[in-house]
């Protein structure tokens, strides 16, 4: 965890976040300090690392943890719309504020974390820092304002949680899967050789698209080891590229690596490395962009939840076509066909190979990070940091989506047609997302 000067931040507290019932000005509000929401933010992706949680399973504690935030917040900025009546089945919400005086930004975090915690391991890790940061609050708020608050949050959590529920991750956890003893097909790949990931991931309920298969991306060329084939073609794309790869293709498969799963083997010994998720790096993403900009606390939770929306529904888009294609890794083949002494330059990751899902969520993520930030957005991304990776610039979104897509084939993981029909898919799924909540927003203020 960051070490953080708390007594820096909260030095003036009553003017950072507002001390008084929710009779704020709006200059008050506008004053509140985002930084509180973009740590918690970096605390809830150190525990999803810290527990390795897949790329999919990540994406939805992302998305119910920034929504229950978002829904806190409401009662202190009336210019901005429920998610309530918006995505799939959610007609949660029955009160807004609270009879009793609230501080709306506490109330916020408050949820994050309780909606966090239900649905992460590592509790204490997640606890700790909370407790740092309520501690810390409790010098600039009443007794009774704290109190109000905590219960507010907690009852807005429930209410999401009550939501998360209901869309079919539990009743997944239960379901059994069959790897398929047939050419062309998934089989598991080293080190680990582990079970797949989520193959019953296009149950969950989406948060705004139709159905998981809405995008349902061209299948990919039809498996082939005939050296005129489409698909031997470009699985020889793959070996050649991992042969010949420069330094910097090398640096950029790195960076976007993203791969919770990475395991090592020393004599009997197997130990995993730590990283984070490529919905983690993006959500980082958003944060940096939140920070440029200087957006106020309630911006910079619009951005978050709008954006971890946007990488679940990609993942289960994504997810959908990779156990329905179930292609072969490229690894695979290639040890056992071509040259068995040959490594991918990353490692490859426990799951299907179509569609690249860095390319689908990414794309996707980039969709949503352009329509609320502008084009040529220009930013430094520092991400990787953390995980002794130097920082890459970019242009714009659209850009550093391009690099992690195209990261795969340089990594050894992904054909070239997973990547191209992958963009595609998030280019998809990403206006489409924009598209929804931009045209719910404009029929609510209507209504008003």
């Amino acid at each position: 965890m960051k070490n953080i000067n708390w007594n820096f931040i909260f030095l003036p507290v009553c003017l950072l976040i507002g001390c008084d019932s929710g009779q704020k000005t709006r200059k008050d509000l506008d004053l509140a300090s985002p930084v509180l929401i973009h740590e918690a933010q970096e605390a809830l992706t150190d525990v999803i690392v810290y527990d390795i949680f897949s790329p999919p399973v990540a994406s939805r504690i992302y998305a119910y943890a920034n929504l229950a935030a978002y829904e806190a917040l409401l009662p202190a900025y009336p210019e901005y719309i429920s998610f309530n009546h918006r995505l799939n089945e959610f007609d949660k919400i029955t009160t807004r504020g609270s009879k009793n005086p609230v501080n709306f930004h506490l109330a916020s975090i408050h949820a994050f974390f309780e909606v966090g915690k239900a649905m992460i391991f590592s509790e204490d890790k997640l606890m700790n820092y909370r407790q740092h940061l309520y501690d810390s609050l409790a010098a600039g708020i009443s007794g009774s304002v704290l109190k109000n608050s905590l219960k507010y949050g907690e009852e807005i959590a429930t209410t999401i949680l009550d939501y998360a529920e209901q869309d079919n991750y539990l009743e997944t956890r239960g379901f059994k899967y069959t790897i398929m003893d047939q050419p062309g097909k998934w089989k598991p790949t080293p080190p680990a050789y582990m079970d797949a990931i989520e193959p019953f991931w296009n149950k969950i309920r989406p948060f705004l698209l139709d159905s998981a298969s809405q995008f349902k991306p061209a299948p990919p060329p039809p498996f082939s080891l005939e050296k005129d084939s489409e698909f031997h073609q470009e699985l020889m794309e793959v070996y050649h590229t991992g042969i010949n790869i420069t330094e910097e293709e090398r640096s950029i498969a790195s960076f976007w690596d993203c791969n919770p799963y990475v395991m090592h083997t020393v004599g009997h010994v197997m130990y995993a490395t730590k990283k984070i998720t490529p919905g983690g790096h993006w959500m980082g993403i958003a944060k940096l962009a939140n920070q440029k900009m200087k957006n106020n606390f309630m911006k910079s939770v619009e951005v978050y939840t709008k954006v971890a929306i946007t990488l679940a529904d990609a993942f289960i888009s994504c997810w959908d076509e990779k156990y329905r294609s179930n292609l072969i890794r490229p690894e695979t083949l290639i040890d056992m066909h071509i040259d068995d002494s040959w490594d991918p330059v990353l490692q490859t990751p426990p799951f299907p190979e179509y569609t690249s899902g860095h390319s689908v969520i990414s794309k996707a993520a980039s969709v949503m990070l352009t329509e609320l930030f502008g084009e040529n957005f220009e930013f430094a991304d520092s991400t990787e940091m953390k995980y002794g990776l130097p920082v890459r610039n970019f242009s714009s979104f659209e850009e550093a989506a391009e690099e992690a897509a195209i990261s795969r084939l340089y990594g050894g993981i992904h054909y070239r047609c997973a990547i191209e029909n992958g963009l595609k898919e998030g280019l998809e799924v990403g206006n489409f997302m924009v598209e929804k909540i931009n045209g719910d927003k404009v029929d609510q203020l209507a209504n008003r």
